[in-house]
C-alpha cells in the first residue's frame, strides 16, 4: 500500500505566526503528550541532545538527508568538490526556516557534518539542525548560535561512515519517522516530530495544556494531595476557570 504522505508536498511554505508562537513557548514533554493524546507515540527523538544549550529553542520544518553505510571507493575525500555532492547540496538547499534532519542509521562512528557546514545553515536563515548520528566540530556547535541535536560527537569525517543518497524523502531519526515538512521542535530534553497536518492544533492545544498545569502546579505547591488535582476533576476545573479569567495564557 502506498503512503499518501510520501507524495503531498514538501511543505516548504511557512508555519502561521501564531503556532510558531506556540510551539516556541511549550515543551517537549507537553507536546509528546498532546500528540499520545492523538494516537501517536513514537514521535520523541531519543537520545538526542542540544549541543548548544545557549542556543534558541528549536522550532523548524523537516528538511531531510539521508546516508546509507559509506564504501571506500565512492566514499573519498574528492567527491566533496562536487556541488552535486547530496551533503554538501543539502546545506546549499535548507531554506529559511527549516531543519536539517539526518539518517544516520543511530550510528556515530563518524560524523555526519560538522563546525563549517553548521555556520553555513546559520547563514542560510535554518532554524537548527538534527541527526541521530554524530557531529565533528563540537566545541564550533556549543558556541554556534544554531539549534543543534546530536547522538554524539567524532572527530571522523563522515565519508568513513556515511555515504549520502537522498534529500527530501522520508527518513528515520532515532527510529522516528520524520517526512519532508513535519515541524521539529527542540528544547532543552531533546526533539519531537509534529506531522505537518496536526502542528497547527497540536500548538493550540499544548498552550491550554500548560496553562492548566501551571494553575495544577500552584496547588500541588500549597500542599494538595494528588487525587482530584492531578488529573484534574471537575473541582478543580472550576476553580481553574476562575483563576484563568485573571491569569490569561501569554503567548
Amino acid at each position: 500500500m502506498t503512503d499518501v504522505r510520501e507524495s503531498r508536498p514538501a511543505g516548504t511554505e511557512p508555519l502561521a505566526p501564531e503556532t510558531l508562537a506556540a510551539l516556541r513557548q511549550v515543551s517537549t514533554a507537553t507536546l509528546t503528550t498532546q500528540l499520545m493524546s492523538r494516537g501517536l507515540r513514537n514521535t520523541f527523538l531519543a537520545g538526542l541532545r542540544p549541543l548548544n544549550p545557549q542556543a534558541p529553542r528549536m522550532v523548524g520544518t523537516a528538511f531531510t538527508l539521508r546516508y546509507i553505510p559509506a564504501r571506500e571507493d565512492l566514499d573519498v575525500l574528492g567527491v566533496f568538490a562536487d556541488p552535486e555532492h547530496p551533503q554538501r547540496k543539502a546545506v546549499e538547499s535548507v531554506g529559511p526556516g527549516q531543519v536539517l534532519v539526518m539518517d544516520c542509521r543511530g550510528q556515530g562512528r563518524a560524523a555526519s557534518l560538522g563546525g563549517i557546514l553548521g555556520t553555513r545553515l546559520l547563514r542560510r536563515g535554518a532554524a537548527g539542525v538534527v541527526t541521530d548520528g554524530a557531529v565533528r566540530d563540537s566545541p564550533t556547535f556549543a558556541t554556534l548560535g544554531l539549534p543543534a541535536y546530536s547522538a554524539g560527537v567524532s572527530a571522523t569525517t563522515n565519508l568513513v561512515q556515511h555515504h549520502a543518497v537522498d534529500l527530501q524523502v522520508p527518513i528515520g531519526c532515532a527510529e522516528v519517522p520524520v517526512y519532508p515538512g513535519d515541524v521539529l521542535v527542540g528544547d532543552g530534553e531533546g526533539v519531537v516530530c509534529v506531522p505537518r497536518e496536526l502542528a497547527a492544533e497540536v500548538a493550540r492545544d499544548a498552550v491550554a495544556q500548560e496553562h492548566l498545569e501551571e494553575f495544577v502546579q500552584a496547588e500541588i505547591e500549597a500542599g494538595a494531595a494528588l487525587p482530584g488535582v492531578y488529573p484534574p476533576n471537575e473541582q478543580t476545573r472550576e476553580r481553574y476557570r476562575a483563576w484563568a479569567k485573571d491569569h490569561p495564557p501569554q503567548v
